[in-house]
């Protein structure tokens, strides 16, 4: 088996626009960005200057690394977008928007955030398990964040509503750089034989 199985050179970064009130995950959020950087890494995100969005999108510039904003038409006049960075893609909606993040990116990670942070993993969890993508998925659970949503996940497990391998598709750490090895090295599944349409 292959040491680097998948090779990341786009990341999707799905996270607040709010800034919190916990300093732990403010600051992390900019290290993930400066880390994104020396590692060469484009970010692949949102598009705003704002909270936890604009501390990664930060971190990354501040040290010479590439930024994609991709933002839906309408959220221009109600979210501030990042005026620096070397590209922005405008779209006409927010599915043309999870679908442009889908295609420029390699890999995607969700650090904390609300509904939206939410809806974005969940969408693109669920587009892996159907086989409509294969690639790797981590959650960066800073300072326990997400303990409570990893329980729950692995209750559905125990109440037969979630299958045990799909729930693996779903790498977490607390460590950025652990993350992004558990990324590289992810194999996913074959896609389900029901989704195969060419199976007879």
């Amino acid at each position: 088996m292959s040491e680097n199985l998948n090779e990341i050179h786009n990341l999707a970064v799905f996270c607040a626009s709010s800034s919190g009130n916990d300093s732990q995950i403010f600051k992390t959020a900019y290290e993930v960005g400066k880390l994104m950087a020396e590692q060469d890494i484009r970010l692949v995100y949102g598009g705003s200057k704002l909270g936890l969005m604009g501390q990664v999108a930060q971190g990354i510039m501040d040290h010479q690394g590439k930024v994609t904003g991709v933002i839906p038409d309408f959220l221009k006049t109600k979210e501030v977008v990042h005026d620096s960075l070397d590209r922005l893609i405008t779209t006409q909606d927010m599915h043309e928007r999870k679908l442009t993040m889908n295609e420029l990116s390699d890999a995607f990670i969700a650090l904390p955030g609300g509904f939206g942070t939410f809806e974005e993993l969940f969408e693109i969890i669920t587009w892996a398990q159907l086989g409509l993508h294969r690639k790797p998925i981590g959650l960066l659970n800073i300072g326990g964040f997400y303990n409570d949503l990893i329980n729950m996940l692995e209750k559905m497990c125990v109440k037969g509503l979630l299958k045990k391998e799909n729930l693996d598709i779903l790498l977490v750490s607390d460590n950025f750089e652990d993350l992004l090895g558990k990324m590289r090295k992810f194999e996913p599944k074959p896609v389900p034989k029901w989704m195969n349409k060419n199976q007879a």
